[in-house]
């Protein structure tokens, strides 16, 4: 399946982004989709997933109640709606999709999407 992520741009502090990744080539349904974030001088790490199936979805905890993520199967499409954005949550945004089996805090994803920037400004 191939992924393609967008939506990043500048944004102040405070403000709101939406983030989309669209998938192209398979039943998106079967996927579980993830997205994790790299920030400068970090390690990446996960933000925020959702199932295939139901979509229970999991957040870091320093997203949670800030960042939503949600998928619309009929469009292929997975979203990272992110409120009050904060300048530490500036990086490079990628989403990542597996058809292995869900948990909350599993992340293999085999399939990865390229990057989309995220900057917040203070």
């Amino acid at each position: 399946v191939q992924l393609q992520a967008c939506g990043g741009g500048l944004v102040q502090a405070g403000g709101l982004l939406r983030l989309s990744c669209k998938a192209a080539g398979r039943t998106f349904s079967n996927f579980n989709v993830g997205w994790f974030r790299q920030s400068p001088g970090k390690e990446r790490e996960s933000v925020a997933r959702i199932s295939s199936g139901f979509g229970i979805t999991s957040y870091v905890d320093s997203v949670e109640g800030r960042f939503f993520i949600s998928r619309d199967n009929a469009k292929n499409t997975v979203y990272l709606q992110m409120n009050t954005l904060k300048p530490e949550d500036t990086g490079v945004y990628y989403c990542a999709a597996d058809s292995g089996p869900w948990s909350p805090t599993r992340d293999i994803y085999t399939y990865w999407g390229q990057g989309t920037q995220v900057t917040v400004s203070s």
